[in-house]
């Protein structure tokens, strides 16, 4: 089976991963828990990594800075004029993610209009219906189910690939979804023992989703993700059914066409 490439342009880079982990812990931009928040960066990363997934160089830089104004805040501070502050060593970080969030309410306001626009396009312009999302999430999403799961695998450095098959966890997702309506992403990896078994149902769920098989669905930002078999396809306008095949001759049927 070929390899899936999966690219973090899902991830729109790392302010965008570093907003996540800030809303999904409720905490104020400006006075983000330093230590707390590159340790999450950094287990975002190792996640990544383990998924095979192409880390690119901005995320490195970013995990980089975290890094470094953590080291800056444990060293002393400096002595200031007594009612004076020094400069926070997060202010560039803070000035960074209030820049990212105009851009992502500008964003927001663009999508917006387009919603109310959607409806007058030229003839011929491609509509999308929501049937036709696959993978209709926060690809953040995906990631905190993979790292909840790897909580709780039993640490492994062994080489074990083989008891790991990507067809036995393409047949289990298949299994789990019969007679369902649709199944949460958790539960997938909830009989997961070993980290590669995690990661052998992860692009398992990404194989069936190229296929076209599952729809993977996500209501609202941060609430469960729900895995749904996918709809039968729907027989073009105009094409004519199957013919019925012919009975076969019976006593009473003539065989022929004989005068």
């Amino acid at each position: 089976m070929n390899a899936i490439d999966i690219h973090l342009e899902n991830f729109e880079g790392p302010l965008d991963l570093l907003m996540h982990l800030i809303k999904k812990n409720n905490l104020d931009i400006y006075d983000i828990p330093i230590s707390q928040i590159t340790s999450e960066y950094l287990q975002y990363l190792e996640v990544m990594k383990s998924l095979n997934l192409e880390v690119a160089g901005e995320f490195l830089v970013m995990a980089a800075t975290l890094m470094q104004v953590k080291a800056k805040m444990l060293l002393p501070a400096p002595e200031m004029p007594e009612g004076e502050n020094g400069p926070d060593p997060r202010g560039a970080l803070v000035s960074m993610l209030e820049e990212y969030q105009r851009y992502k309410e500008a964003s927001r306001e663009m999508n917006t209009r387009f919603s109310k626009f959607k409806d007058a396009f030229y003839r011929g312009s491609p509509v999308f219906s929501s049937e036709d999302k696959f993978l209709d999430l926060d690809f953040h999403a995906l990631m905190d189910a993979v790292k909840r799961a790897f909580e709780r695998a039993e640490p492994s450095r062994e080489v074990e690939a083989d008891q790991f098959p990507i067809e036995s966890r393409v047949a289990k997702i298949t299994r789990l979804l019969e007679g369902r309506e649709w199944l949460l992403l958790d539960d997938v990896f909830a009989s997961e023992t070993k980290r590669l078994g995690v990661i052998t149902c992860f692009m398992a769920l990404l194989e069936l989703v190229k296929q076209r098989k599952i729809l993977v669905s996500q209501d609202e930002a941060y609430t469960e993700v729900r895995i749904y078999p996918a709809p039968a396809p729907v027989p073009a306008a105009g094409a004519e059914p199957a013919a019925a095949a012919e009975p076969a001759p019976g006593p009473d049927t003539p065989s022929g066409s004989g005068n």
